[in-house]
């Protein structure tokens, strides 16, 4: 028969191995900790930042926003360039008409005429013919006595004689300073009353004298005046030299 002593130390010997493997699957170390827990040392520091992400792509264009309230407005800029003129515009209607201005000052008007006509018959050749009958001379520029124009207005002066021819040929001309200057012939026809006339514009210096003669002899002196046939002689002045006056 066995003792109780042995009896004892068998049954610790079968429950060892037993309570051993329960602990065993009861306190299981976490796999993720270096030590069992009943064995854990003191926790680790934190670790640095990672770096940063790339961008994500963009996302879609959202719902267009309500209109925001206006702003307050800014200070006024600086002056721009003169642009290129632009096309012109269709012609507005007349304006009315503006009231009448005062009365300005009188233009000096410079007035140099004569107009003259014969009284004698057959005038003396080459010498100045002497119109005597006055139409108009209110200047006095023309000398009766002499037959001659003179100029007291330096300017462009017009020149004009229609003379009647009888009994013989006419040839006269016009004279300035001494010199003729232009020439007039009229051949006289039997029984019959002619007609010999000449113009000319000239240009007159303060001084010069323009008259009108019978050139040649005798037989060139068929100049005539009557109480019914005239012989006249005119000029005056178209406009004065601006130097002058």
């Amino acid at each position: 028969m066995r003792s109780p002593v042995g009896f004892l130390l068998c049954s610790l010997l079968l429950v060892a191995p037993y309570c051993t493997e329960v602990a065993t699957q009861e306190v299981q170390p976490d796999p993720k900790t270096p030590c069992a827990n009943w064995m854990g040392g003191a926790p680790g520091y934190p670790g640095h930042n990672g770096l940063p992400g790339r961008d994500g792509k963009d996302g879609k264009d959202g719902v267009k926003g309500d209109k925001g309230e206006q702003g307050v407005q800014g200070p006024k800029g600086d002056q721009g360039e003169i642009g290129i003129p632009g096309q012109e515009g269709p012609r507005g209607f007349p304006g009315y008409p503006g009231q009448k201005g005062d009365k300005g000052e009188g233009a000096f008007v410079y007035r140099s005429a004569f107009s003259v006509g014969l009284t004698a018959r057959a005038p003396h050749p080459n010498v100045p013919i002497r119109f005597t009958k006055i139409f108009y001379n209110e200047q006095s520029h023309y000398d009766a006595s002499t037959g001659k124009f003179l100029c007291s207005i330096p300017g462009t002066y017009y020149f004009a004689y229609h003379l009647t021819v009888y009994l013989m040929d006419v040839k006269v001309s016009l004279y300035k300073k001494d010199k003729a200057v232009i020439f007039t012939y009229d051949q006289f026809q039997k029984n019959n009353v002619d007609q010999a006339s000449g113009s000319v514009l000239l240009h007159l210096s303060t001084g010069d004298e323009v008259w009108l003669q019978v050139y040649g002899e005798g037989d060139n002196n068929g100049v005539y005046a009557d109480n019914i046939n005239d012989s006249t002689f005119m000029g005056f002045l178209l406009y004065p030299d601006p130097d002058g006056h």
